[in-house]
């Protein structure tokens, strides 16, 4: 309901990006008619306590026009006078300038009512940028190729409660996905073949049978796929930009019923490979460590601990600030290091040593004295 050019205002001031208003609202708040689109010179009236299925442009292309006053009333005038400081004051749309990221277009609408959210995706469609080349271990993949490559990028267990399902959302980089043929998995170094690849839109989704670059599909999966995971049609890489980042709150896992500690355990293991949290194991001893990089997280994961897994647990605060990969060209060094530092050094979910920090001061420490040690602020090194 705020006045819109503080709307704009603010977005500037915040992102520190130029505005493009699209569209302008007629009215704010329970005065809200509708939408004037700028670029397309139509206007699109609002309906209230109606269902916004189908929306009706009705083409203005002269504001001056008495049509408007027939639909607006007195509000056909602010309109006007809305429309000619907008033009005045904010740039035109350019895509060359919004590609490069310093403009932005605007469009008012209401989620909510399902209004404006057509024309958002009709922008969206129209200038947005197609897929873009993406770096791997050996070459650049452009989206042209005739190959097929694509990663995996988020995990979700039990996307429906009933069936106990797990997706994998796949990005597809390169060539053409297609259902039931043979996908090579880069890590694991296997073939598998998908039989129900899915494409999601809001709450529907519907099984395909190709998928194009730049496309998002789930794959149904047994826990073989993991985030960050290559698959391709037999070329062996693996795409670069897909780091698994340090968390800095750290908790460890208290069970609260013994009877359930293969739920607890499963449960963990499976919502930390969705990227919700990391999961840890100290070295010297089976005490579970949780880390995120916000406190809201161990809620989440209490809830769906117990919702989906019918597992129970609470989360005790840890002296940790910090947690690091730590590598080393000299496997003895890292072993030694590894040995001396016994009490701060756990596992991750991929069996790699990490260091966990108490304090700024002495992570700064370690990395002074330990030359030949790298410490990694992210997984991927």
């Amino acid at each position: 309901g705020r006045d819109p050019i503080e709307l704009l205002d603010e977005i500037e001031d915040k992102l520190q990006v130029t505005v493009c208003p699209l569209s302008w609202p007629i009215g704010m708040g329970k005065s809200f008619k509708g939408v004037y689109n700028i670029l397309q010179k139509s206007l699109t009236l609002f309906k209230a306590h109606q269902k916004q299925d189908t929306v009706d442009n009705i083409q203005i292309t002269n504001l001056a026009d008495p049509k408007l006053d027939e639909l607006l009333g007195s509000q056909a005038d602010k309109l006007r006078e809305d429309i000619e400081l907008v033009c005045g004051v904010y740039p035109k749309f350019n895509r060359d300038d919004y590609l490069a990221g310093h403009l932005t277009p605007i469009l008012f609408g209401s989620a909510l009512n399902n209004f404006g959210v057509q024309e958002l995706l009709d922008c969206f469609i129209q200038y947005a940028p197609g897929p873009k080349p993406r770096e791997t271990d050996i070459k650049e993949i452009i989206p042209e190729s005739d190959k097929f490559t694509g990663f995996i990028f988020k995990i979700h267990a039990n996307i429906d409660p009933k069936h106990r399902d797990r997706i994998a959302f796949l990005r597809i980089c390169s060539g053409v996905f297609e259902r039931n043929k043979w996908i090579y998995n880069a890590r694991s170094d296997k073939k598998f073949k998908c039989s129900n690849p899915t494409a999601f839109m809001a709450q529907d989704k519907t099984v395909i049978d190709t998928a194009y670059p730049g496309d998002i599909i789930g794959l149904h999966d047994t826990g073989r796929l993991k985030i960050g995971d290559s698959l391709t049609d037999g070329e062996k890489l693996n795409f670069k930009g897909i780091p698994c980042f340090s968390p800095e709150i750290f908790k460890y896992a208290v069970n609260l019923e013994p009877l359930k500690t293969k739920q607890l355990t499963k449960g963990l293991a499976q919502l930390c490979e969705e990227g919700v949290a990391q999961y840890f194991k100290k070295l010297n001893s089976a005490q579970v460590i949780v880390g995120t990089v916000g406190v809201l997280q161990f809620d989440v994961i209490q809830y769906r601990l117990q919702n989906e897994y019918g597992a129970s647990c609470r989360f005790d605060s840890m002296e940790y600030i910090k947690a690091c990969w730590v590598s080393s060209v000299d496997e003895n060094k890292l072993n030694s290091f590894i040995k001396n530092r016994s009490t701060q050094i756990a596992l991750d979910k991929d069996e790699r040593p990490v260091y966990l920090a108490e304090t700024r001061w002495s992570l700064d420490r370690e990395i002074k004295e330990n030359p030949e040690i790298n410490f990694h602020s992210t997984s991927e090194f």
